[in-house]
């Protein structure tokens, strides 16, 4: 098995493929070998598609070639029936003689009980490949089953003195064109956006995207006394939104309006309900007061910080957040910066 950690990282370069697309099911690649040989391969292109595991074996027509073959796979093969059969069953009827595993699924449907059968039928399991990359790749899928809650990225762009906004400036932007591309790219990646009223009521944003090519994100927000109008993109009805109020209000066509108390954490509420609706990962962008609530809470995954070749010299500060920094970029003039939470 000298070859488990080459194939490996194949795997998990395949099911990059599905960034974006295969929410709330996890990114998933496989590749069968032989002898050192590459016999096939395959990714989850989408939820409801097939698995990885499912394309991958179903490319080999000659039945023959799974003998003494291993199928690699980043993450745990599935036991249940979903939208799709079991993936189990299918590596059993193969005959497939040895599987090589990425990481155990966090799901109470799965977490083991694949493992379990595959061993019970005389497969030979390898466990824990690369099993932090793993773990990595489905870093939304992880926090959302251990943590039950959404992945949460928190966003800005801050001048170069270290302010978000400025009225002396003409216009919102503070960054360059390709670290908005940048900005739009990640949001086709994510399963939901969110900004508070204030954010909504200044700039008036589509929250969307079109900068890039992939779906649009959720847009989230609230509106405590329900001030904001049809007028604003957020409410034209073109993608869905979620908006949290005090408020009972009836649903319009792709806006759901949930209403919730005030007087308690509003960020518990808007995270649970999340939950419920198996939204696996979130981008906050503003405003300040947004941000600066769930960094008090503690309650943040990543934080990315872009650092623009502007300075404003008055206007709201940008907020402070600890973490430790895991990347560092340029892009033109802005320089970015990605934080993790400690």
């Amino acid at each position: 098995m000298i070859y488990k950690e080459i194939f490996m990282e194949r795997a998990i370069q395949l099911a990059k493929n599905g960034l974006g697309f295969t929410s709330p099911n996890p990114m998933v690649g496989c590749v069968i070998e032989r002898n050192g040989i590459v016999l096939s391969e395959g990714w989850h292109y989408k939820k409801g598609m097939y698995h990885a595991e499912f394309l991958a074996i179903n490319n080999i027509k000659n039945e023959y070639l799974f003998l003494d073959s291993t199928l690699y796979v980043t993450l745990e093969p599935c036991v249940h029936f979903g939208e799709t059969p079991p993936c189990v069953d299918l590596i059993i009827r193969k005959n497939i003689p040895r599987v090589v595993i990425g990481i155990q699924d966090p799901c109470d449907k799965v977490k083991g009980l694949g493992i379990q059968k595959l061993k019970k039928y005389g497969i030979e399991v390898i466990e824990n490949v690369l099993i932090n990359q793993c773990r990595i790749l489905n870093k939304r899928f992880f926090t959302f089953y251990e943590k039950k809650r959404p992945y949460i990225i928190l966003k800005w762009a801050q001048s170069d003195d270290g302010f978000i906004y400025s009225e002396n400036k003409k216009d919102n932007w503070i960054s360059g064109i390709h670290a908005r591309q940048l900005n739009h790219k990640w949001r086709s990646e994510e399963d939901g956006i969110l900004v508070g009223s204030k954010t909504v009521l200044n700039d008036n944003p589509k929250l969307n995207v079109r900068k890039w090519f992939g779906k649009n994100p959720i847009r989230i927000f609230f509106d405590k006394k329900l001030k904001i109008s049809n007028t604003h993109f957020v409410l034209d009805g073109t993608q869905q939104t979620i908006v949290f109020t005090e408020k009972n209000k009836e649903n319009q066509k792709n806006i759901e309006f949930i209403q919730i108390s005030f007087e308690e954490k509003i960020i518990n509420q808007i995270l649970n309900f999340l939950h419920q609706k198996k939204i696996l990962s979130l981008i906050v962008e503003g405003g300040k007061k947004t941000l600066e609530n769930f960094i008090k809470e503690n309650i943040w995954d990543e934080c990315r910080i872009f650092t623009c070749d502007v300075i404003l010299k008055s206007g709201l500060k940008a907020p402070k957040i600890g973490g430790i920094i895991s990347k560092r970029m340029n892009l033109d003039k802005d320089q970015l910066i990605i934080k993790l939470s400690i």
